[in-house]
């Protein structure tokens, strides 16, 4: 066993009782509406309101009764005013094949306080039937790119989710400019229920009434020229036969693919991140299809005196006909002609859309673009697992959740100041590439680690941007180290003289833990509610605490600072390993000897005053050679000085 490993074995696994006396964040729950109108089997309910919190926070259940119905429905989160919940087998069979008034009554079973919390109940009329009948009263068309979407009117449409989708048959022909459309399609390309799906209204996911479906290349191709001809609806359930609707005329003049005037979003990107496409008639939904972009025009370097000529054909990814994405990638064309970890600087010139379907290709016309290549850039997804949230109670500082999580994305940001990386605690849309850290209460590992990155490897010159410090690791499983990773919050009890009966005291002597945290503590205090913390705010250091235990406020902001000092730091060091640190020119993981307040020293050489930023000790931080390493890979704006130690 490596010394660093050997050092970082110090830290232990919990099961004691939770005795938490905290407000769980739901006082703002709100049930709002239920829908859809008409339910079916395998129908997704979607649950509208307020006040919804997450997994790692409670679980939630819609009772729905009247008269002899009494049903519960299982409910995911989707987001603060969303929940769902699908109509399963065994939960449909509960339900009369009827019209029903029904009382709604939403429930959070909170995994902070143990106790079920409700909104006020609602009426909701819903219909329970077994299938549904399309019909179809008018089909839209007029000028069109390839996949645009064409507006259907009607009744009875399904919702394409689980229950099951509509479909839309097209039948007609479709000819070239300057050609005749008759009756036999003479001059033309004869289609014959060609089958694309429909979709209800992106703005209301519930109507029945209207649908669209993309003018796919299936129909009439890719190239510009008129379609004649029909369409009719098919409803195919996830059980039960399909339904037919009746016919109608559907006409359209197709024309070459676009792009918007202003078509790159953002205008800057480094590698790893998404550019969003915005146009009209991009294909790619099938295998043979494929939307590109030809950039032509020039680069210019940052810091260079001169153009180097471009043209380039860049391949991003569909989303639909109005929408694509590229991703920054030193893979492909842009990436093999510019080193996209090393060399910023702005492409000038214009882009135009190409789209190919099997061996035919139509181009649009080009528009002018710019387009900033940008440093490169580490995005970390925070991610607060729910057991993270669960250890907070034995703190005595579960409703100080939120503030908890400033505070730590706060270090962080500290302990990186100057150093391209940003963390986030929602998880990126705007990166394909990107890393992630979880937050987690007990070391799932059972050793006692305070925090482990369990990433396969050390990663000098951080070329993966898309590590997980977090969950199991099979590689690192194999090789004989701990499996699981991220960062263990319930396991800082150990510093405290009496951390459980199921929590492992640390081999070190912290009064300061008791004193900070005793008079918070469920089993020797009284833990901080949220009518405590309205206007709190912490210490700028750790000079003021331990506070008098006669003052609350200043008694809470202090667990606040030092609980989240102590999980900061232990998420910065570990993503420092991620990274590439300590030592990324040789082998060690941990700076040599002990130093004061360096922040990739080993376990054992940090102690508990140092990470809790008390009795003038830390905060800690990078050492002098590790800092410009960082800056090197991961270039920013500069920081503040801060004083460093040195490495060695």
């Amino acid at each position: 066993m490596t010394r660093w490993l050997a050092a970082a074995l110090l830290f232990g696994c919990s099961a004691q009782p939770r005795l938490q006396a905290a407000d769980p964040g739901l006082a703002g729950l709100m049930l709002a509406e239920v829908q859809p109108a008409i339910w079916l089997p395998s129908t997704e309910v979607d649950v509208v309101g307020a006040g919804f919190v997450d997994s790692s926070r409670g679980t939630a259940r819609l009772h729905l009764t009247a008269g002899g119905v009494d049903v519960q429905l299982p409910l995911s989160y989707v987001d603060k005013q969303h929940l769902s919940a699908t109509l399963t087998p065994d939960l449909f069979g509960q339900l009369p094949v009827n019209k029903l008034s029904l009382s709604a009554t939403l429930i959070f079973d909170s995994a902070i306080d143990r106790q079920p919390h409700t909104a006020a109940p609602i009426d909701v009329s819903v219909e329970v039937k077994l299938d549904l009948a399309p019909s179809l009263s008018h089909a839209g068309g007029g000028t069109l790119h390839v996949n645009d979407l064409v507006p259907l009117d009607g009744d009875g449409f399904l919702l394409g989710t689980a229950e099951g989708a509509t479909h839309a048959l097209l039948s007609g022909c479709f000819v070239p400019p300057g050609a005749v459309l008759d009756a036999g399609c003479t001059q033309g390309t004869q289609a014959t229920d060609v089958d694309v799906v429909a979709q209800p209204p992106k703005d209301d996911p519930w109507d029945r009434q209207h649908a669209t479906f993309p003018f796919a290349p299936t129909i009439a191709g890719i190239h510009p020229g008129a379609f004649q001809g029909s369409v009719r609806l098919e409803n195919r359930p996830a059980s039960g036969a399909a339904a037919q609707s009746g016919t109608q005329p559907i006409a359209a003049t197709l024309v070459k693919p676009e792009l918007a005037a202003s078509p790159l979003s953002p205008t800057a990107a480094s590698l790893g991140q998404y550019v969003e496409i915005a146009g009209a008639g991009f294909v790619g939904a099938a295998g043979d299809e494929v939307t590109l972009l030809h950039f032509v025009g020039s680069f210019r370097a940052d810091g260079a005196g001169a153009d180097t000529p471009v043209d380039l054909k860049l391949v991003p990814g569909f989303v639909s006909g109005t929408h694509a994405r590229y991703v920054m990638d030193e893979t492909d064309a842009l990436g093999k002609a510019v080193d996209l970890r090393r060399v910023s600087g702005t492409f000038s010139g214009t882009v135009a859309p190409i789209i190919r379907k099997g061996a035919d290709e139509e181009s649009g016309d080009p528009v002018a673009a710019t387009l900033a290549i940008a440093p490169v850039k580490q995005v970390v997804w925070v991610k607060f697992e729910a057991s993270y949230v669960d250890s907070l109670g034995l703190y005595g500082l579960t409703a100080a959740d939120d503030l908890l999580r400033q505070r730590i994305l706060a270090v962080a940001a500290r302990d990186y100041a100057g150093v391209n990386i940003e963390f986030r605690t929602d998880q990126p849309t705007d990166f394909a590439e990107y890393a992630e850290v979880d937050v987690e209460g007990p070391d799932p590992n059972g050793l006692d680690l305070l925090g482990y990155d369990n990433t396969p490897g050390k990663d000098v010159g951080n070329q993966r941007l898309f590590d997980r410090i977090g969950g199991v690791n099979a590689t690192t499983q194999s090789d004989g180290f701990p499996g699981y990773g991220g960062v263990f919050a319930e396991q800082f009890l150990g510093f405290s003289s009496h951390p459980g009966s199921q929590i492992n005291k640390l081999p070190v002597d912290a009064p300061l833990f008791d004193q900070i945290f005793d008079p918070l503590r469920p089993d020797s205090g009284t833990p901080a509610v949220s009518v405590e913390l309205a206007g709190l705010a912490l210490p700028a250091n750790g000079q003021p605490c331990p506070a008098d235990a006669r003052d609350r406020a200043s008694t809470i902001a202090c667990g606040v600072f030092v609980l989240g000092n102590l999980i900061g730091t232990t998420l910065t060091h570990e993503v420092g390993h991620s990274l590439g640190l300590a030592d990324p020119n040789g082998d060690l993981f941990h700076d040599p000897g002990d130093a004061p307040n360096r922040l990739m020293d080993s376990g054992d050489a940090r102690p508990f005053e140092e990470r809790a930023e008390l009795a003038d000790q830390g905060p800690g931080a990078f050492c002098d050679d590790e800092y410009a390493y960082l800056r090197a890979v991961l270039p920013g704006q500069p920081s503040r000085d801060v004083p460093r130690a040195g490495c060695q």
